[in-house]
Order: C-alpha cells, then structure tokens, then sequence
C-alpha cells in the first residue's frame, strides 16, 4: 500500500496469474492495483502517473473525509464482530450439533457469509470454515443468526437443495422472511 496525493491509499494486491498492472476500486472504496508478482512498486507508482487521466475518468474518486470515516466504521464492526459472532457461531453450533474447524470474519461486498470445504491433499481430513461478513453487525439479531443457521446447513448440505432448506428451517422456521430482509440489503460498509 502508498499514498497518492490524489487518490489517497492505493491497495497493491498481487496475483500471480496477472500479466499486467490494473487499477480498481476495492471494497473498500479505495484505489486498487492488481499487479504481477514481479512487479514492484515503483513501477505501480510510475504506471499510475502514466494512466492517471484514464483513472480518474474510470473511477468514481472518493472523498478522504468520507474514506476515513468509512475506515472508522469498518474498525468498529471488525471490533464488534470480533466480540459477538465467533460465541453465536459456537453457540448454535453446539446446540444443534454442528461441528467447524475454522472461524474467519470478512468484509466482503456482497456475501453475508460461506462454509467452505477444504482438503489439503487426498489423504488429509476435509477442512470446514465458517466466513461470516462483519456487516452482520448492523442488522437485526434474527437476521444475524438466520445467516449462522444457514452457514452451518451448509456443512451437512454444500448446496441448496430442499434437504438443505427444510434444515435451515428446522432450526429458523422464518427463514424465509430473514432471508427476504438480507436480500433487501448490502454488507457492504
């Protein structure tokens, strides 16, 4: 990551199946750079001059007021989250029985959260992470555990099949009416 007088904090995420340098806006409303394993940051700074007219007609520039307090409440939701969905996580996962390796707390922009599956090699036992999204925190508690519940589904049911929905069900019964709000909202800080 640098600063840019312009641009304020450009994010540098390295992918190794990238061919060239690309500039987009993050998540977070900041100015990312995808780049090449090999390429350094000066040639991301030098490249940035180059297309710096490109970008700024490309990109909706955000305001570094409203880009920090953004930052601050993203701060506060990882610091909330931190606090609350692990303990809801393990608290519905004990009581009906579930069983996770794994805890992560996201910001992503459109998922509220993920089971994933994961075997490192053949022979190694499957892996099971619960991601839940940090925007959690600022929707009802209902919807928050909904979101668990269906989490948690996933790990006997990886799809959404009606073995999956009548085991959400079984554990939320308004489900459906949980998951029509979220659908109406954005995780998105």
């Amino acid at each position: 990551m640098f600063i840019d007088p312009e641009f304020g904090e450009v994010v540098i995420r390295k992918n190794s199946r990238s061919r060239s340098v690309s500039f987009s806006v993050a998540t977070s409303g900041r100015l990312q750079a995808t780049i090449p394993s090999f390429v350094s940051e000066r040639t991301v700074k030098k490249t940035l001059e180059q297309m710096r007219d490109q970008i700024r007609q490309k990109l909706d520039t955000k305001d570094p007021t409203t880009q920090r307090a953004r930052d601050a409440k993203k701060k506060l939701l990882m610091k909330q989250a931190r606090e609350y969905l692990p303990y809801r996580l393990e608290y519905f996962a004990k009581r009906f029985g579930y069983h996770y390796d794994k805890v992560v707390l996201s910001h992503a922009s459109s998922r509220w959260g993920s089971c994933t599956h994961r075997k490192s090699s053949l022979l190694s036992p499957t892996t099971i992470t619960i991601s839940l999204n940090i925007g959690l925190m600022q929707v009802p508690e209902a919807q928050r555990d909904y979101v668990i519940i269906h989490e948690l589904a996933h790990i006997n049911h990886p799809d959404h099949s009606k073995a999956f929905w009548a085991e959400v069900e079984s554990h939320d019964p308004n489900y459906r009416a949980h998951r029509e709000f979220l659908n109406t909202h954005s995780p998105g800080v």
